[in-house]
């Protein structure tokens, strides 16, 4: 069996892949931080379905913290599977931005990357068979009023990624990334009414997670064996 890790599993879309990724048969390490109770009503309801899961709680912007879990994690169950879907908001036009928000944002997607990936890659090499999958957004392709920081993490991650695809590519591991328009979430549907989303997507409507998740399935399955280092839109045709 194989052992798979989402990060920033407590959001509509980060459980929506814990959820399609045990459904395929994979043990899922659910991950959250500040929600412990989501993450572990989560977990309970794979295992009540018949799925493998455990939760893990650190942050991921504390490199010693996630390296220890991570760390005695490994040693025992190497993770093939790393979804980094672990991200935040703190939006402000730039001329207003504070260095907290800026710093705020790009912690957690880019450094998080780097906190979470690194300690997971000498034990996943070992296997010579990986899969690593980020979350970006169509934010970081087009960029997005009131959103720098936001943009700059999740464009930091494509880069990364598409690096990343090349150092490890001889030992079986595929690299790439996910970049999602506006998905269904308690926020958005605040934030965008039907008749904005209508304007703004040529499908008319928002993606739902479980579409999310069934693209990063597929990108994390053996069918997927020869795509590396490429940005996957889904958007509904927005860009």
């Amino acid at each position: 069996m194989k052992h798979a890790l989402v990060t920033g599993a407590s959001g509509a879309i980060g459980a929506a892949i814990c959820r399609s990724l045990a459904a395929r048969g994979l043990h899922v390490f659910v991950h959250g931080h500040r929600h412990r109770a989501a993450v572990d009503g989560l977990v309970g309801a794979i295992r009540a379905g018949g799925g493998q899961a455990d939760g893990l709680v650190f942050d991921v912007t504390d490199a010693e913290q996630t390296a220890a879990v991570l760390g005695a994690l490994a040693e025992n169950t190497p993770i093939q599977v790393l979804v980094n879907n672990a991200g935040i908001h703190d939006d402000a036009p730039l001329a207003g931005m504070t260095q907290r928000q800026w710093h705020r944002v790009v912690d957690v997607s880019l450094d998080g990357f780097f906190n979470v990936t690194q300690p997971l890659l000498l034990p996943m090499m070992a296997t010579r068979w990986g899969r690593i999958v980020s979350l970006a957004s169509i934010t970081a392709l087009a960029g997005n009023r009131g959103q720098a920081n936001y943009a700059a993490a999740k464009a930091g991650l494509i880069g990364a990624s598409k690096s990343l695809s090349l150092e490890v590519a001889a030992r079986g591991i595929t690299v790439n990334v996910v970049a999602p328009g506006i998905i269904r979430s308690p926020m958005t549907d605040g934030l965008f009414p039907e008749e904005r989303l209508k304007q703004l997507v040529p499908m008319r409507r928002a993606g739902e997670p479980a579409e999310v998740a069934d693209l990063v399935a597929f990108l994390t399955s053996e069918q997927a064996s020869y795509i590396s280092g490429q940005v996957i839109s889904i958007n509904g045709g927005m860009l």
